[in-house]
């Protein structure tokens, strides 16, 4: 009995020491697990840290890539716009300098002179303000280098251009008919408008450039009508830009318009309707005959609107290009005086639809141009102008 408990006894206490072992083997797996595991986060964690690092370092580097491309980028064309400019430049003066020589061949001796004395005369006009301006600084910049004094002003860069042409024209000794025959009128008429306009057109100076003179300003204009030529040739004759001469011709023509036109372009008064038509009557034979009247065409750009209206078939089918115009009737005297004009109708209207429009027309109907001449019919004698003269209007 004893020996069978003791071996139970002794089974129970193997038992009891395998779990025991069972149990500090499990503990071991567990530790060493936990290890295990520790060490796995701490090697994923260091190689999250290491891509992340790389992933910024690439994109440093590609920034820094980028930013020196652009800087190469930019300086390639910097460059490239130094060169055609370089270019500009050149072609710019061999231009100059091939129309200089032009010029220069097919120029009268006496304008080669004149040309060389006016050369001469601006070198020592340069001479003499370079030590004016020298002497002029030297005595405002004090000893620190500060400039001093009220009288300085600041000036705008001006492109240096050659006035030399219309200096040569505006002297008072330049011959009377050269000048007609430049400016289609004499001195004298020249001067008239020039005195008539001066309040209109002149300008005060500034403190960045002095003004252009009213006689400047109104050669211009009479220049560019009188002749039609385009204003890049006005440009250079007159030293001036080609949107400065734009502008003084639009500004002198509405000067004239508003001072002028209402001053000199007036109907005849009834002394000299009477005049008119015994002048007219001794040189046709037809009597009652105030007016010689001709309507022609100007030639303008197509407009933006009512485009057909300003279509002129006849111009067309003659020039073989589309032609467009506005319409300009005319009257004058037997003097060739204007009495009455009427400008702006579309170039597509008849001539009889232009007469019906215009304030001739109406103050016929009120019975203006009868007057007090005591005569029934006053007869406007319709007259065709030269083809030449028609194109040096429409000019």
């Amino acid at each position: 009995m004893k020996a069978a408990s003791s071996a139970v006894f002794r089974k129970g206490t193997d038992e009891t020491r395998n779990d025991d072992e069972e149990e500090e083997k499990e503990e071991v797996c567990n530790v060493f697990d936990a290890e295990v595991e520790s060490k796995t986060q701490t090697t994923s964690s260091n190689e999250t840290k290491n891509n992340l690092k790389g992933f910024f370092t690439s994109l440093l580097l590609m920034e820094e890539h980028e930013k020196q491309n652009h800087e190469a980028q930019n300086a390639a064309s910097r460059r490239e716009m130094s060169e055609l400019q370089s270019n500009y430049r050149k072609r710019a003066r061999t231009m100059s300098d091939h129309y200089s020589d032009l010029t220069d061949h097919y120029a009268d001796p006496v304008d080669i002179s004149r040309k060389k004395s006016r050369a001469s005369r601006a070198a020592v006009a340069s001479v003499s303000a370079a030590v004016t301006e020298t002497e002029a600084e030297g005595s405002e910049i004090t000893g620190s280098g500060s400039v001093h004094g009220t009288g300085q002003q600041r000036r705008l860069w001006v492109k240096d251009r050659s006035r030399a042409w219309w200096e040569e024209c505006n002297r008072s000794d330049y011959p009377e008919d050269d000048f007609k025959k430049a400016f289609r009128m004499s001195k004298s008429t020249f001067e008239l408008i020039c005195e008539e306009l001066n309040s209109a057109v002149a300008k005060e100076d500034t403190a960045l450039r002095n003004a252009i003179p009213v006689r400047q300003r109104v050669a211009v204009c009479v220049w560019r009508l009188a002749t039609g030529e385009p204003l890049r040739l006005v440009s250079k004759k007159f030293g001036l830009g080609i949107s400065t001469c734009h502008k003084l011709v639009l500004e002198v023509c509405k000067a004239i318009k508003e001072v002028l036109m209402p001053k000199y372009l007036q109907w005849p008064d009834d002394e000299s309707l009477r005049n008119i038509r015994e002048t007219y009557e001794s040189i046709s034979g037809i009597p009652n005959v105030v007016g010689s009247m001709y309507t022609t065409h100007i030639p303008i750009i197509a407009p933006k609107i009512s485009v057909a209206s300003y279509f002129n078939k006849r111009h067309t089918e003659r020039n073989q290009k589309t032609s467009y115009s506005i319409t300009i009737q005319a009257v004058v005297n037997p003097n060739g005086v204007f009495t009455d004009l009427c400008i702006g109708w579309p170039g597509s209207m008849p001539d009889d639809k232009v007469l019906e429009k215009s304030l001739l027309y109406q103050r016929a109907n009120n019975g203006g141009l009868l007057k007090a001449t005591g005569s029934p019919i006053i007869a406007i004698f319709p007259c065709r102008i030269h083809r030449s003269d028609a194109n040096r209007t429409a000019r």
